[in-house]
C-alpha cells in the first residue's frame, strides 16, 4: 500500500519594499589632457647666442631676460624645460626648436 500525500500549500516568500535604483546623473566627468615638457639639453655645438634667440623666437611669450636665463641654466645644469603646455603645442615647439639645431630631449609628459 502506498501511502498518497496531500498537496501542501504554497508558500510566499516575505514581501520586501522595491529595490530603489539609484537615479542616473548626466554629469560629466571632464579629465584634462596632460601636458608636456619641451626640455633644451646642453652640447658643445650651440653657442649662447644662438639658444637665446631660438627661445625667443620660438616660445610663446618668452622675454629675452627668461631666455638668457634658461640658456646659462642649461650650459650650468645640462637641460632646461623652456615650456610646458598641451601635447601639439610642445611637439611644435620642440620641432622648431630642433630644426634649428638644439639639442632637444624628447618631450615627456608633466
Amino acid at each position: 500500500m502506498t501511502a498518497v500525500l496531500a498537496p501542501q500549500p504554497l508558500h510566499r516568500a516575505a514581501t520586501t519594499a522595491p529595490v530603489k535604483t539609484p537615479e542616473r546623473t548626466d554629469q560629466t566627468v571632464r579629465k584634462t589632457y596632460p601636458n608636456y615638457k619641451v626640455i633644451v639639453l646642453n652640447d658643445d655645438v650651440n653657442t649662447f647666442n644662438h639658444v637665446a634667440n631660438c627661445l625667443s623666437k620660438y616660445i610663446p611669450n618668452m622675454t629675452t631676460d627668461r631666455a638668457w636665463k634658461l640658456t646659462y641654466q642649461i650650459h650650468n645644469e645640462g637641460q632646461a624645460i623652456v615650456w610646458v603646455g598641451p601635447q601639439e603645442q610642445a611637439e611644435l615647439y620642440h620641432q622648431q626648436l630642433s630644426r634649428e639645431g638644439l639639442t632637444m630631449a624628447p618631450l615627456e609628459s608633466a
